[in-house]
């Protein structure tokens, strides 16, 4: 069971570990039950990204208030993963789960017969709060109920649905919309949601309530990381576009969330029973497991955000155009896992890292070459990287970060690693979304220099522009010089993709060194992980 889960694993007696593969069913139903649960809170989180210009015309609503049909969803999120460690220990993993499914249920309905911006926005955080406190559920499931000899099965399974689910939403979204309407981005969680709440309250039994807990439960440890999460969230969503702290707003929540942290850090350490336990960064390995969870958040997120921009900015795809195209990447990953699976248990994890990195690094470096004509088979080799390069990484990731912990702390430490990683996302779309808009300036004035009167080759497109649009009738210097302030700007901003990409690809490329930081970690289960 999960005391099995030690840095000892590889080296237990055969006869104890052939005992352990003997799985209960009633276990494995209600696993495959969490894996649906928690594929359907994450898929949520990208689901809409595709089609807020559907629900904007829906709901009538301004462009400055649909972005938070996604940030509400969002911060809710990010305040209840770290969170549900401490709930499934005072009220037991069984109820958790099913409050949550049942409630992310409920909640999907409310979102889809929503009438204005407000109801939506309400919905769509309770949807995210209780949405989230079924992913890390599922993450100490895996490494509670199965012994390590199952870890090349049940790791590439959590790591395909972590990484699989927001790649494919904004092209399960993009269908849903096109096919249907906004609405069913919604209803489409409802029978699920049914089905993985009465399979889980009937067949989830792997731990007992302590609510004895409950009397010692840090109210204000609560209150202080709500406040701390939550507006550190809300500035990095909304930073950006409200000129990060020119912005009142932007000032006052980052003030909060720095206030907040120093009571959420200083409670953490003093009280009893902290709403947080966050002693298990004291396991060398974990803390670096979510460093490397961190930064691939950075890259899942950013790059399912930065590839449909460029397709509908640049290339002026629709939602259901660009799904098709990045949908090359959930292929990838899937035909990757059970390869990663297998190749947990016949290599080193920290080479399995390294390779990984190294194919997120070859894909991202391929879009440095960025031009306004790239398209779908430009696109193709990229995204193959970019997934076969995410489940080589995840696999790993997930088993050193949390395959050595006690079963005490795994409940608590797989909220934070799943925190990493959602904070990962947070950190790198602030970071990509201010890069492209500054970059995007510095690179139009660079360009603009170029484009003068002393300029040959300017004078001359100029004149030529100027001599076509004049046939037709216009005032052709006066349009000639639009077009040529369109052309500027449009390769302004393909240049300032092409900065993301060279800083993703440092960025992967420094992982390739950290991996020598860890570690080096016990085999997983041996020869017969992949066995039956």
């Amino acid at each position: 069971m999960a005391g099995s889960a030690t840095a000892t694993a590889g080296t237990m007696p055969a006869a104890p570990a052939h005992a352990e593969d003997r799985m209960d069913p009633r276990k494995l139903i209600a696993f495959f039950a969490m894996v649906l649960g928690m594929f359907m809170s994450i898929l949520d989180i990208q689901i809409v990204s595709a089609s807020l210009a559907e629900i904007q015309a829906g709901l009538s609503a301004g462009s400055d208030e649909v972005g938070w049909v996604q940030t509400a969803y969002l911060i809710a999120e990010v305040i209840m993963i770290p969170l549900s460690g401490t709930l499934a220990r005072i009220i037991s993993t069984r109820y958790l789960f099913a409050i949550s499914a049942a409630g992310f249920t409920m909640a999907s309905a409310l979102a889809a017969t929503a009438t204005n911006i407000d109801q939506m926005i309400v919905y769509r955080a309770i949807q995210g709060f209780i949405g989230g406190g079924m992913i890390p559920s599922v993450f100490a499931a895996a490494f509670t109920i199965f012994p390590p000899s199952k870890r090349s099965i049940v790791s590439p399974i959590i790591g395909l649905i972590a990484t699989l689910a927001p790649t494919i939403g904004p092209t399960v979204g993009g269908y849903l919309s096109h096919a249907f309407s906004w609405h069913w981005l919604f209803l489409v969680n409802i029978v699920p949601g049914i089905i993985v709440t009465i399979v889980t309250w009937n067949f989830i039994d792997f731990d007992k309530p302590e609510l004895s807990l409950f009397k010692k439960f840090d109210w204000w440890g609560l209150f202080s990381m709500g406040i701390f999460l939550g507006a550190m969230e809300y500035v990095l969503e909304e930073g950006n576009s409200n000129d990060w702290f020119n912005d009142q707003s932007i000032a006052i929540a980052a003030v909060a969330s720095g206030a907040a942290a120093i009571v959420f850090f200083y409670r953490a350490f003093t009280v009893d029973f902290p709403v947080v336990d966050l002693k298990a960064f004291a396991n060398r390995n974990f803390s670096f497991g979510s460093i490397f969870s961190f930064v691939m958040g950075i890259g899942l997120y950013g790059l399912t955000y930065i590839y449909p921009v460029y397709l509908g900015r640049i290339r002026g795809y629709d939602s259901l155009m660009i799904g098709q195209t990045m949908f090359v990447s959930g292929l990838a990953m899937f035909f990757t896992a059970p390869i990663a699976g297998r190749l947990s248990t016949k290599m080193d994890l920290r080479l399995m890292m390294v390779i990984g990195f190294t194919s997120f690094a070859a894909g991202t470096y391929i879009m440095i070459h960025l031009t306004a004509d790239w398209d779908f088979y430009e696109l193709f080799i990229p995204q193959i990287l970019r997934g076969f390069g995410l489940m080589m990484c995840m696999v790993p990731i997930n088993n050193i970060a949390l395959g050595t912990m006690p079963p005490s702390r795994i409940r608590g430490a797989s909220g934070l690693f799943n925190l990493t990683r959602n904070l990962g996302g947070a950190v790198g779309l602030a970071v990509i979304n201010t890069v492209l808009t500054n970059r995007q300036d510095v690179h139009y004035e660079r360009l603009r220099e170029n484009m003068d009167w002393g300029n040959p080759a300017a004078v001359d497109q100029m004149n030529n522009m100027a001599a076509n649009f004049s046939t037709y009738g216009m005032d052709g210097s006066s349009v000639a010089i639009k077009q040529m302030v369109g052309l500027a700007t449009k390769q302004a901003v393909i240049l300032s993709f092409s900065d993301i990409f060279l800083i993703l690809t440092a960025l992967f490329v420094a992982m390739i060194f950290g991996v020598a930081m860890i570690k080096k970690p016990a085999p997983q289960g041996g020869g017969g992980g992949g066995g039956h």
